[in-house]
C-alpha cells in the first residue's frame, strides 16, 4: 500500500535542467519510478551524459527557460509524446562568483533571470496543462543558500543566494495560489552537493563543512533523488508549500 505510493508509472515528467549535476539526478531517480521523463537544457551538445544513463526512451529537449514562447512549445511536446505533465523539476541554474563588492550587475541579472524568472516561465507553462486536469506536482531546485547567509569562503555569489531565497518564496506563493487546482508546489534545499557547479567552491569548504555540520560532510551522488521523488510521487499528496532542506543538517544550526 504505502510503497506504491512513490510509483510514477505512465506519467510524464519534465526537469528543466535535467542533463546533469542534481537535475539529471533527478530526471534517473523519475525514471526508475516508472515515470516517462523528458530532460531540457541549453544546448543539444549537454544531452551526452544524460543519454548514458536515461537511455534513448527519454525525451531530450534544447531550450532556454527564459524562453516563454520555447517552453510553451516544450510543453506541448511533451504532452504529444509522453502524455499529460504531471511533474515538472526546475533544475536549470546558474552561478558567478565574486565578492559582493564587486560583483558584475550584470552577471546578478543573468542569475536572476535563469534561475529565478526562468523557473517561474516554466512553472506557470506548466501549471496552465496541469489546471485542466486538476493535478500536477512542481518541484522547485533551490538551495540552502536561499534559507540562510553564506560567509565568503564558503560560498561568495550574492546573486545566487538572492535568486534562491526568491525560489523559496516563489515556491510558497505559488503553492497557495494553485492548491485550488490541484497542483502542489514544493521546493527541495540542497546544501554543497559534488556537481560542476561546485567543483570550485566544494574543496575549499569542504574543510568547514567537516568541522561545523551535524553530518559532517559535502551531499553524495544519489542524495538526493529519493527527495525529488517522494515530492513527485503521490505520497506527497497532502504536502504543499514546503522547503525540505537535504542539507546534512546546515539549516539547523
Amino acid at each position: 500500500m504505502f510503497l506504491e505510493q512513490f510509483r510514477l508509472d505512465g506519467k510524464a515528467a519534465l526537469v528543466t535542467g535535467g542533463s546533469r549535476g542534481l537535475g539529471l539526478e533527478a530526471a534517473l531517480a523519475l525514471k526508475e519510478a516508472g515515470a516517462k521523463v523528458a530532460v531540457m537544457a541549453r544546448r543539444a551538445s549537454f544531452f551526452e551524459e544524460a543519454r548514458k544513463h536515461l537511455g534513448e526512451d527519454a525525451l531530450y529537449l534544447e531550450g532556454d527557460v527564459r524562453d516563454e514562447a520555447r517552453l510553451e512549445e516544450l510543453c506541448d511536446q511533451v504532452e504529444r509524446e509522453l502524455g499529460p505533465l504531471t511533474v515538472l523539476v526546475n533544475a536549470a541554474g546558474i552561478s558567478w562568483g565574486a565578492p559582493s563588492l564587486e560583483m558584475p550587475v550584470e552577471k546578478v541579472r543573468e542569475v536572476l533571470e535563469v534561475n529565478l524568472v526562468g523557473a517561474f516561465l516554466a512553472s506557470r507553462a506548466a501549471a496552465k496543462r496541469m489546471k485542466e486536469r486538476g493535478y500536477g506536482k512542481i518541484i522547485h531546485i533551490a538551495s540552502v543558500a536561499g534559507l540562510k547567509g553564506e560567509y565568503p569562503e564558503v560560498l561568495d555569489a550574492v546573486g545566487y543566494s538572492a535568486s534562491k531565497g526568491g525560489l523559496v518564496a516563489l515556491t510558497r506563493d505559488l503553492a497557495v495560489k494553485w492548491g485550488r487546482w490541484g497542483i502542489r508546489v514544493n521546493a527541495l534545499a540542497p546544501g554543497f552537493f559534488p556537481t560542476r557547479m561546485t567543483e570550485k567552491v566544494l574543496p575549499k569548504a569542504e574543510p568547514l563543512l567537516r568541522a561545523t555540520l551535524p553530518l559532517g560532510r559535502a551531499g553524495r551522488p544519489g542524495e538526493l533523488g529519493g527527495a525529488v521523488l517522494f515530492l513527485a510521487s503521490p505520497a506527497s499528496d497532502y504536502i504543499t508549500g514546503v522547503v525540505l532542506p537535504v542539507d546534512g543538517g546546515a539549516t539547523a544550526l
